[in-house]
């Protein structure tokens, strides 16, 4: 989440004037992450939040979207529900940029991922993917192998020509071992499920997951896939080593909903590989490109270069948790 374009007050409250929202309370920007614009909105019903979608979100794209969080919220996942307006439309524009207002999760999203953290994350990964049977339209994954390439093209021009011609490598590997069409399981996934789109709470028992959010990356692929950028986000420590007590646990989590095929465990190391391309090479075009005064944290790419090469000497999966 981000702030990347301003609403003010009149266009705001001229906004909520199409909603049965009631009165407006109070209102103010989410700097976190990197994408949208997102703002905390508090009225007289209660909480939500407020997305205008920048324009790395294609417009033609986002009723997808909102139809699969709708979807998902049916089939009983704890994801944001897309607020209608009188008119029964969710998708409107406001300060120039499409927009929607989305109900209000419950939960923290955790600062420091600990082991109990990620079996539930697992379970809530897996009932994402089975919550997504029934949703027939299918979204290519944008972000997907066929993109990276360009994507680091984009960067050879302010990146260290060592690091290119490191990822140039890395990249051509990945490639070349990336299963083929067909091989593995395909359905609809988060893609960009890390900590801060998890919110957990403690039900007394333990940590329970209480919400998925953002959903603006998510698309039809390889499911394992999805598994591997959790292992990516979720399974490393501060100083950069691979905790596989962490990824034990998610991937238990995961298979108490949903089974791993032994051709899904034999791809875990290349998906693992190629998920640390994506956000490394996501991360540098951004920390090149993020305008001037945005409200909005950059993330470092370099943490990725380390994952990407510990994945590279992890062969089998047993090294990475299966």
């Amino acid at each position: 989440m981000a702030v990347y374009t301003e609403v003010s007050d009149e266009a705001l409250r001229a906004f909520l004037s199409d909603y049965e929202l009631g009165e407006l309370l109070a209102f103010r920007g989410i700097a976190e992450g990197v994408e949208n614009s997102n703002y905390a909105l508090k009225t007289a019903r209660g909480d939500f939040i407020l997305t205008l979608y920048e324009k790395r979100v294609d417009p033609a794209e986002l009723p997808w979207f909102l139809g699969l969080m709708r979807h998902l919220v049916s089939r009983g996942l704890a994801c944001p529900e897309p607020v209608p307006g009188r008119d029964g439309e969710a998708l409107r524009v406001l300060a120039g940029r499409p927009a929607a207002i989305c109900t209000f999760l419950p939960g923290i999203w955790p600062r420091r991922v600990r082991p109990a953290h990620c079996e539930p994350l697992g379970e809530a990964l897996g009932a994402l993917h089975l919550a997504g049977d029934g949703f027939s339209d299918a979204r290519r994954n944008g972000l997907g192998p066929h993109a990276w390439g360009p994507l680091l093209d984009k960067c050879r021009r302010d990146a260290a020509p060592e690091l290119v011609a490191e990822l140039d490598a890395s990249l051509a590997a990945i490639l070349r071992g990336w299963p083929e069409a067909g091989a593995l399981p395909v359905g609809h996934i988060h893609a960009d499920l890390f900590p801060d789109n998890v919110f957990f709470l403690d039900d007394g028992r333990g940590q329970r997951v209480s919400g998925l959010i953002d959903f603006y990356f998510a698309c039809t692929d390889l499911l394992a896939y999805d598994v591997a950028v959790c292992l990516n986000a979720w399974c490393f420590e501060p100083d950069r080593s691979f905790n596989v007590t962490k990824a034990r646990a998610l991937l238990r989590g995961y298979r108490a909903k949903r089974a791993l095929s032994a051709e899904e465990l034999a791809a875990l190391p290349v998906l693992c590989r190629g998920a640390a391309m994506r956000f490394l090479l996501t991360r540098l075009y951004d920390w090149v490109n993020t305008p001037a005064g945005a409200m909005v944290t950059r993330k470092d790419p370099m943490e990725y270069l380390h994952k990407l090469r510990f994945f590279q000497h992890a062969e089998d999966p047993g090294a990475i948790g299966g």
